[in-house]
């Protein structure tokens, strides 16, 4: 038997990394994303071109060095191009990309290519657009206005606005929030790949080139999808099993819930976005797109450690059954196939079946196995078979996480090791540093915003990552057969699984947690630079212990910014605030000060992560009191952002629920939290410490009757000490007058600040801005709006009667201190 550690790579394996797969794959690479969308003229002249330069280098003398690696680059370039051409030809010809420049609407048969998604509700101005169901489709049949019939092949997108659809609420004591689509199913949602429907739409062009799409088909009408086509043995074996994982994990915590199915198979359909956000912000979504590193757990159970796969002490589950190399390879070839079906054949599951595919020839014939040749044989492999691969970020930030724990990672752990780090954590921090090191810049394009946290948290979720995995394999396969043993199996899943959530929400809240940065890749090539040069001082950092606790020690901080230090750099939060606007783009989010680490939030915002980052920076771990004034998803779209981590004692909101969506939104998220939801009525009268409140607006019943939202804002006279404040929403003129000419019209005389109505639209009542003659007028509004918010006329009106005005599109994030004479604002 052979010396050295168990599981070592064996001593024949131990020569420099073969190369000679990397160029003809990066030449195919850059040649498919190119000839995409090229001339087709181009396309055919480079591909030709490439072609006869080839086979005269071959024809040539001269075999050796550098003609046939130059003529293989130039076949497999020739060879991409003209793939990549073909394909984005089938997107320019045929009947559907005709009607789709001219907005047509016809009828078609379709083929499902994806599993459906739910793209969710985002906020637009006051309200929340609409959920639509997203399909990836190939249009079969189609029948245009004039009852003429085509047949053709054309990918298309097909959009299916959610509301037209019934989606049953979430079962109560689920802890379910609204959107949560593992259990608010629409008709829609339960479609599997390959079912073939009839659909009438509307078709426009792509909103964006070089997609593979040939055009946007609107569904119309209502009701459930009319199926023609049943899906196939495989989709529906592959469906019954992603069903089962489903009901066994239904059981769940809700973030357990929600990932199980994200980490064993790809389906997210549970993730909220919440969770999705905090997922993005520590760089562990990898965790929800099936990586590499799933099928590589099933592999190694299967076929035992990669470097004793040929060996006579080769373990796992293959040899222990007697199973040959050949078997072992064969069957691992077909738990390949199971696996790419199950789990949809994203970039990722797609580049791991390739690069395992390859490993599996490779023990079936004996030759010797290398990682990085596989790594470049897959990438060219499936550039050439799918080229519109080429240009997916997806694949692009799996090969490159691969490429660095093939390259990278063994480098740096070996370094780490010698500087006496064990061997397990060294190669484990070696594998996170380097993966982020080379993803870092790709998803700085996607996100604008680098990740401070990100290694720490994929050090951290790495250990709950394996088993988690397993056992939910384990479930997804028992549950057909036993589902009371899928459920145990799923429990056991659900503890890892509840780990890495908790991870991914911890790192996401620190207020440190990342920085923004260009979205661009000008952005990106200074962000790979800023790396390199991190990487080069870090060396010699690491040669000096004290210096490298010293740096530790500061990226701590840089991380965690506890609210002293903070306050002394940047002198946010001031010492003594009262009261805070915070700049949460287009939307109303405002803070009074309530005691030591409490506050009473009043709205917020249309972004959870805007308002959850405000209120972090003010050090608000306590909420006694949410108000919502009203309904308008401006104001109340941001609400899981206030609830998340935070002791929250209620919510107080307006009694008119419209829209009646946000409002349900609201009590649902109330519900989950086990939350009480109060209505304000105009007289309420509250305290806590120095603070004090009176609900001014509206009445018991809104007289005038309100004519929307805004006019049944809940608005606040507040005193802080001596400090009196009048936040008044979003009222619109009728009901700022029948305020004006309400009996607590004298209590607003002379206040001191004024959160002004609406974020300063042109729709104010000069008799109330002359009575409440304000000497701090505060306006939060968005940048660069499309309602012209603030209103040139209302902030002139204000300065008129002696306001300061102050706006968060351009001042930021406000802090009002102080009162009398020493009444003050700080800008952040």
């Amino acid at each position: 038997m052979g010396g050295g550690r168990l599981g070592e790579a064996h001593p024949r394996q131990r020569n420099p990394s073969d190369l000679r797969l990397v160029p003809p794959a990066l030449g195919a690479w850059a040649a498919a994303a190119w000839a995409l969308d090229a001339p087709p003229g181009w396309v055919t002249g480079v591909a030709l071109g490439c072609a006869l330069a080839a086979g005269g280098l071959l024809l040539s003398r001269r075999t050796a060095w550098p003609a046939v690696p130059l003529a293989a680059v130039l076949l497999c370039v020739a060879a991409a191009a003209t793939s990549a051409g073909l394909h984005g030809a089938d997107l320019r010809r045929g009947p559907v990309p005709e009607l789709a420049r001219h907005f047509a609407t016809a009828t078609a048969e379709v083929d499902i290519t994806s599993d459906p998604r739910l793209v969710r509700p985002k906020v637009v101005g006051d309200h929340a657009a609409p959920a639509t169901v997203l399909l990836h489709a190939d249009v079969r049949r189609l029948t245009r206005p004039d009852g003429t019939t085509a047949a053709t092949r054309t990918p298309v997108l097909l959009l299916v606005d959610a509301r037209s659809h019934r989606i049953a609420p979430a079962p109560a004591g689920t802890g379910a929030g609204p959107g949560t689509d593992g259990d608010r199913r629409s008709p829609w949602l339960e479609l599997l790949p390959s079912t073939r429907l009839k659909v009438v739409a509307r078709l426009a062009p792509p909103l964006s080139g070089g997609d593979r799409v040939a055009a946007v088909l609107r569904v119309r009408g209502k009701g459930p999808p009319e199926t023609v086509g049943a899906p196939s043995a495989p989709q529906r074996w592959a469906g019954h099993l992603r069903a089962g994982l489903r009901e066994a994990t239904a059981g769940l915590g809700p973030d357990p819930r929600a990932l199980l199915p994200g980490l064993v198979v790809g389906d997210t359909a549970r993730v909220t976005p919440e969770l999705d956000e905090a997922f993005k912000a520590t760089d562990l979504t990898h965790l929800l797109a099936v990586s590499g590193g799933n099928f590589t757990l099933l592999l190694a159970l299967f076929l035992g450690p990669p470097g004793l796969a040929q060996r006579a002490e080769r373990r796992g589950l293959a040899p222990r059954l007697g199973i040959s190399l050949r078997g072992t390879a064969l069957l691992g070839a077909v738990l390949t196939l199971g696996f790419v079906v199950v789990c949809r054949p994203d970039p990722s599951v797609l580049r791991a079946a390739a690069c395992g595919g390859i490993a599996l020839l490779a023990l079936a014939t004996g030759r010797r196995r290398s990682l990085l040749p596989a790594l470049a044989a897959a990438v060219l492999l499936l550039v050439l078979y799918d080229p519109w691969l080429a240009r997916g970020y997806g694949f692009l930030l799996s090969v490159l996480a691969t490429g660095a724990l093939l390259t990278l990672a063994p480098r740096w752990s070996a370094a780490l090791r010698r500087r006496g780090v064990p061997a397990r954590p060294a190669e484990a921090l070696a594998a996170a540093a380097a993966a982020q090191a080379l993803c870092a810049p790709v998803v700085a394009v996607l996100s604008a915003r680098v990740s401070l946290v990100a290694v720490p948290c994929n050090l951290l979720a790495e250990f709950a990552v394996a088993p988690a995995t397993v056992l939910g394999f384990a479930a997804l396969a028992a549950a057909p057969v036993s589902m009371p043993l899928a459920e145990l199996l799923a429990r056991c899943a659900g503890w890892p699984a509840g780990w890495i959530a908790g991870i991914a929400r911890t790192g996401a809240s620190l207020p440190g947690a990342g920085v923004d940065w260009p979205g661009s890749w000008t952005g990106a090539a200074l962000l790979a630079l800023a790396t390199a040069g991190a990487v080069l001082v870090g060396r010699r950092i690491l040669r000096r212990p004290w210096l490298a606790a010293v740096t530790a020690l500061l990226l701590v901080l840089v991380v965690l910014r506890p609210p002293p230090l903070t306050r002394v750099i940047t002198g946010w939060p001031p010492p003594g605030w009262r009261y805070a606007m915070c700049d949460v783009g287009q939307g109303d989010a405002t803070v009074l000060a309530a005691g030591e680490g409490a506050g009473i939030v009043i709205d917020a915002g249309p972004d959870p992560a805007l308002v959850d980052r405000c209120l972090r920076a003010l050090g608000i771990s306590r909420v006694p009191l949410v108000v919502l004034t009203h309904f308008h998803a401006d104001h109340v779209a941001g609400l899981p952002g206030v609830l998340r981590g935070r002791a929250v004692g209620a919510i107080e909101t307006t009694g008119l629920e419209d829209p009646a969506e946000q409002a349900r939104s609201v009590r649902a998220r109330a519900a989950a939290r086990h939350i009480p939801v109060i209505r304000a009525v105009a007289g309420e009268r509250r305290r806590t410490g120095t603070l004090t409140w009176q609900v001014l607006w509206p009445p018991p019943d809104p007289v005038p009757h309100p004519e929307g939202p805004n006019d049944a804002s809940v608005t606040l006279l507040v005193r802080s000490g001596g400090l009196r404040l009048l936040l008044l929403g979003d009222l619109e003129p009728p009901s700022q007058q029948a305020l004006l000419a309400s009996p607590t019209a004298g209590q607003f005389d002379k206040v001191d600040v004024l959160k002004v109505a609406h974020h300063g639209s042109a729709y104010q009542d000069a008799g109330l801005l002359h009575r409440v003659a304000p000497r701090l007028a505060l306006i939060s509004c968005g940048e660069d709006n499309p309602y012209g918010h603030p209103a040139p006329g209302t902030v002139a009106a204000l300065e008129a009667e002696g306001a300061r005005v102050l706006r968060t599109d351009r001042d930021g994030a406000l802090a009002v201190t102080g009162e009398g004479a020493r009444l003050g604002v700080v800008r952040n």
